[in-house]
């Protein structure tokens, strides 16, 4: 056989780019950041426009926080929704939604809601397993509004689902 390689080899200038190079990562600006920021809390800071049907002095504040979104809903003693935020209606886009940062936004928003509202005791219930929980009950505690109990209703398995039978060859 002759000499030749039986593959081609191409040399590559290192000002072209490399086809089976490094990935390339996209990096914000912080001129960037610093907007998506200011988007974030206008946002928040937004005037919220509510409607009590009644006079209103205690409320529920359900936390629902999973790996992709934490949602904050408020309720009267019987359960009828009167407000709720989520970190995706704030301004918080992807994986960026599931962090301690947005659900004290969150939070914030939701404070100002039971402000407004003119609540003036809350009752906390957590579920999930997100990473927002506890920025969320903080921000809440936070804003001067009295807790009145703080009850995780998280779902747990107690046994399980049947196994399956035992398989016969």
């Amino acid at each position: 056989m002759s000499g030749k390689p039986l593959v081609q080899e191409k040399n590559y200038h290192p000002s072209q780019p490399n086809p089976m190079g490094k990935k390339r990562i996209v990096t914000k600006t912080e001129e960037e950041l610093l907007k998506e920021r200011e988007k974030v809390e206008a946002e928040v800071k937004k005037e919220i426009k509510l409607e009590a049907p009644q006079k209103v002095k205690e409320g529920r504040v359900y936390v629902s926080s999973s790996y992709n979104n934490t949602i904050i809903t408020l309720t009267d003693s019987k359960g009828d929704i009167l407000h709720w935020v989520s970190a995706g209606s704030i301004g918080f886009k992807g994986t960026k939604k599931a962090t301690p940062f947005a659900a004290s936004k969150v939070a914030e928003a939701m404070g100002q809601a039971i402000k407004k509202l003119g609540l003036e005791k809350i009752s906390i219930f957590i579920k999930g397993i997100g990473s927002g929980r506890e920025s969320a009950i903080r921000s809440l505690a936070t804003r001067g509004i009295e807790i009145g109990l703080i009850t995780d209703i998280t779902p747990i398995p107690h046994n399980g689902c049947r196994p399956p039978k035992v398989r016969r060859v």
